[in-house]
């Protein structure tokens, strides 16, 4: 079987399997008397395994797992499967209390202008140095007045301070709050923040099949190693 007889089948190129060849991830291939590379069956099911572990772990994990594989350290190459399926756990449980958190909000008011952190402390029940402490610990950004130096709030910032005082009165610490507000502010507020998490699942659930479909093929090669 030559490179391109491999290559064909991914729509890669024949120096793409060389290189692959090279870096481990396809076990060694034997040469002709004129130094060409020729490949078995075995190669084949090595680079399907590989192609289906990238989508699945990373292109770096595919490649150590591969790896790992052809030098018969098998153990080695399973923590590594075993480390990536727990990310995405964890991946799962962060969307999980991000959409909990979420669903403890009660909506906001859209707000007008800017503010102090006098008269936004006042509105709101809280002391400035509340409001202070939020700001040390990533909760909210207020830009400073060019003359006065004072915080000023405008309305995303008052949005974002809405919303810590809510998650606080529900019982979330600062370092729980801090990624849900980044989350709220990269996405511009609530709303469009519960398309991003309906995205964000998505994702996660093809990277769950992807790892089914890593898993078989690994196996499958794992198998083919032993005939």
């Amino acid at each position: 079987m030559r490179p391109v007889d491999l290559a064909r089948e991914h729509g890669l190129s024949t120096q793409a399997v060389r290189n692959y060849e090279d870096a481990g991830v396809l076990p060694a291939a034997d040469r002709t008397v004129h130094g060409y590379r020729t490949y078995t069956p075995l190669h084949a099911q090595a680079l399907r395994a590989f192609v289906a572990l990238v989508p699945a772990h990373g292109h770096r994990t595919a490649t150590s797992i591969m790896r790992a594989v052809n030098e018969g350290a098998t153990e080695e190459a399973l923590r590594f499967v075993d480390e990536s399926h727990g990310q995405l756990l964890d991946d799962r449980r962060t969307l999980q209390a991000v959409e909990a958190a979420l669903g403890d909000l009660a909506p906001v008011p859209q707000e007008l202008g800017d503010t102090f952190i006098g008269p936004l402390a006042r509105r709101l029940g809280l002391r400035p140095a509340t409001l202070r402490k939020w700001e040390e610990a990533g909760l909210v950004r207020p830009s400073r007045d060019p003359r006065t130096g004072y915080r000023v709030y405008d309305a995303a910032d008052v949005r974002d301070v809405r919303l810590a005082h809510q998650l606080r009165r529900g019982g979330y610490l600062l370092e729980q709050i801090a990624p849900l507000i980044a989350q709220v502010r990269a996405a511009g507020g609530v709303g469009p923040l519960e398309s991003t998490l309906r995205d964000w699942q998505a994702r996660l659930s093809a990277r769950g099949r992807a790892m089914l479909k890593g898993a078989a093929e690994l196996d499958a090669y794992l198998a083919a190693r032993d005939l």
